[in-house]
């Protein structure tokens, strides 16, 4: 398939996008009808009276040096979650199309193709396979003609396992000139893998999902990033709407994306890996503890004899952790966030006692 926005809606292929107030630096700002004066506790580079760029450039620049690709695969978004919902209103009419959903996995690909009116096909991940991809279902399902997105989570999210490379490449041929693949790699920097970005430039039907959210310690700045083909993120582009990213969100991206910031970064995340581990270890040797899976990512999946009485100890030690304990093929689940060594020490008490 030469072209990937030809799977898109026709509608928004043909869509004229918003035209905003010409960006420029240097000029004095007379034509966007802001406030010439800033609040008195505006504190911001460049001041929250005037609105933010509209599709910032900079970042979108920093983001593509993290990542490894060239500035026009990015689009900068608003969390993956807004990437996810620009790709299902892009790609998706009402009551036609469909999206392919691998659970156990994020819920936000099955929210977001609902809202659009798009159907949901579940194909169950392989539990007693470590949770892999059923290459052969989805292909097969991708064949009927419907399917617009095929959606991945690598590592997956609640299962923590990286999902077969080889798994990866068949869905992706299977899909080729039928779908989009969109492999979001949330916690990728927590893995020992390459991200599927690279596979883009042959394969421009891949859409890759990052995020700031993880690794970099910006949840509250919601900041998302898309990596495609150009075409792609051209077309979603029309779509996003102008001024999203809130600019103290950028300024605080870009902050966090000098190289000492990076440096910072990566010695965390060494560090949160070594953590990862003797928590694990430590779960594992507890008698209320049946399983803990293999991880990938920044959190643990682990089974308990009795996930009830485990999450009201944490409770009345002031702990939260992630019930999924009511979830076909997670039955007896939690899913426990690695914290700080404290915080770590701290829920292995609790669940000793």
């Amino acid at each position: 398939m030469s072209d990937p926005v030809a799977l898109a809606r026709a509608d928004i292929r043909g869509l004229a996008a918003y035209e905003h107030a010409t960006w420029e630096h240097g000029y004095e700002r007379l034509h966007a009808n802001e406030l010439p004066w800033r609040v008195a506790t505006d504190d911001s580079a460049a001041g929250l009276n005037r609105y933010p760029e509209p599709h910032p450039a900079t970042l979108a620049a920093e983001l593509a040096d993290l990542y490894g690709v060239a500035p026009g695969w990015v689009l900068p978004c608003r969390g993956s979650d807004e990437a996810i919902d620009l790709l299902v209103r892009g790609f998706c009419r009402a009551g036609r199309d469909s999206v392919i959903v691998c659970p156990p996995t994020f819920g936000m690909y099955a929210v977001a193709a609902r809202i659009q009116g798009a159907d949901v096909i579940p194909i169950p991940l392989l539990a007693e396979a470590g949770f892999a991809l059923d290459a052969v279902a989805i292909g097969a399902r991708c064949a009927t003609g419907d399917v617009k997105l095929v959606f991945l989570c690598s590592p997956n999210n609640p299962t923590g396992n990286l999902l077969g490379e080889g798994d990866i490449q068949s869905v992706v041929e299977a899909a080729a000139g039928r779908a989009l693949v969109v492999i979001d790699e949330a916690y990728l920097e927590f893995a020992d893998a390459a991200s599927q970005s690279r596979s883009i430039a042959r394969q421009p039907h891949v859409v890759v999902l990052r995020t700031l959210s993880k690794a970099y310690g910006l949840a509250g700045a919601r900041i998302g990033t898309l990596v495609a083909d150009p075409r792609i993120v051209d077309l979603l582009r029309k779509v996003l709407p102008p001024y999203a990213i809130a600019q103290p969100c950028i300024e605080g991206a870009l902050r966090a994306l000098a190289a000492p910031q990076r440096r910072v970064a990566r010695e965390r995340i060494a560090a949160l890996k070594r953590e990862r581990e003797r928590l694990a270890a430590a779960l594992a040797a507890l008698p209320c503890v049946s399983r803990v899976w293999p991880s990938t990512t920044n959190f643990l999946l682990t089974a308990f004899t009795d996930p009830a009485e485990a999450l009201e100890r944490l409770r009345r030690n002031r702990l939260l952790v992630r019930d999924f304990s009511g979830r076909p093929g997670l039955e007896r689940a939690l899913r426990i966030t690695v914290g700080s060594p404290p915080q770590n020490d701290r829920l292995i008490r609790s669940l000793a006692c």
